[in-house]
């Protein structure tokens, strides 16, 4: 098998790659949370509203997915080694389940039981004045954070030229995802929470703040399993798009030497790192040293028209004319 490696390390926390820029979005949304969680926790003991303290338990959540999120990025860094000869790019995806795990269990879960007990219990109201002056802060803050991580991946969209919700849907960055979903679904429980304020403090009833909790709750359940959806897909091993499948194929195949493309296999390793690795049909004249400069060259062509192709190993196989005729099983 003709092998051809050209990443230098490969990780995925560089500049160049837009490693760096991730870590500053997940600062940023981490540096938010971290403030509004006790802001919020404050402003519902104070307030008496359960809403607001599953706001609390929500920021709380989202501080600690940040954190593994940072742990993320930096762990993913590491250059290759020899228990490691693929690299460290795939733990980003372990850490970011984690994360889906931390926003399922510290934020809906607490939310869902905080509502549910209001409602089977009722609450007593407070002065709800802290807790709006608090939402109101928080939902700065959190629209700043979700600012920077839609300007990078509106960006990122615009360099790859795909529509903003295909690239977030389908983006192999799940840290800059888990951000851009996150803040979104906390604007979102903000303007909930203020509504069970609201609610409670025209009608005297706790039954609006716990039903604004609850839906904080559900709010939660559907981020957690979008995010943990996405990193189980890439933990598991996604391949690269179809057409960019298929401009591999073609690229491969315009080489002077490959007759064909016989079976084909992409990985993506990181959001800015993919493997190829095919079994390729070359012309039977060719000599061993066409054969190995062939491989070269057809890395080259690969890595100017795909920069995330990192690895490719390219496999000399028997085309099935010539299984055929020699008896072997056309499918190699």
């Amino acid at each position: 098998m003709a092998h051809t490696d050209t990443s230098k390390g490969t990780g995925t926390g560089t500049p160049e790659d837009g490693g760096g820029e991730s870590t500053f979005t997940v600062l940023v949304a981490a540096f938010a949370n971290l403030g509004i969680a006790v802001a919020k926790a404050v402003a519902g003991l104070i307030s008496g509203s359960s809403a607001m303290l599953s706001e609390a338990a929500h920021s709380v959540a989202d501080t600690v997915t940040e954190v593994l999120l940072l742990t993320a990025l930096k762990r993913s860094t590491k250059p290759a080694d020899e228990d490691h000869p693929l690299g460290y790019g795939p733990e980003r995806y372990v850490w970011a389940l984690l994360a889906a795990v931390a926003t399922f269990v510290g934020g809906a879960v607490f939310s869902l039981y905080d509502g549910i007990h209001t409602l089977a219990e009722g609450e007593e109201l407070g002065d709800p004045l802290v807790s709006y002056l608090v939402l109101a802060v928080a939902f700065l803050l959190e629209g700043f954070s979700l600012r920077t991580a839609v300007r990078q991946a509106r960006g990122e969209a615009a360099r790859l030229k795909v529509p903003f919700g295909r690239y977030l849907r389908r983006t192999s960055d799940t840290a800059v995802k888990a951000v851009v979903m996150e803040d979104s679904a906390a604007l979102v429980g903000l303007l909930l929470a203020a509504g069970g304020l609201l609610g409670g403090q025209l009608t005297g009833s706790g039954v609006w703040d716990g039903a604004a909790s609850l839906c904080i709750g559900v709010l939660l359940l559907y981020v957690a399993w979008v995010l943990g959806r996405s990193n189980i897909e890439l933990l598991v091993g996604r391949p690269l798009p179809r057409s960019v499948r298929a401009g591999i194929r073609e690229e491969l195949v315009a080489g002077e030497h490959i007759e064909a493309v016989l079976e084909l296999t992409t990985l993506v390793q990181g959001p800015t790192e993919a493997l190829v690795a095919a079994k390729v049909d070359f012309r039977d004249v060719s000599t061993a040293a066409q054969i190995e400069w062939a491989c070269e060259e057809a890395e080259r062509r690969l890595r100017e028209r795909f920069p995330s192709v990192r690895r490719v190993y390219l496999d000399p196989t028997p085309g099935f004319a010539q299984r055929r005729a020699e008896g072997l099983n056309p499918c190699p």
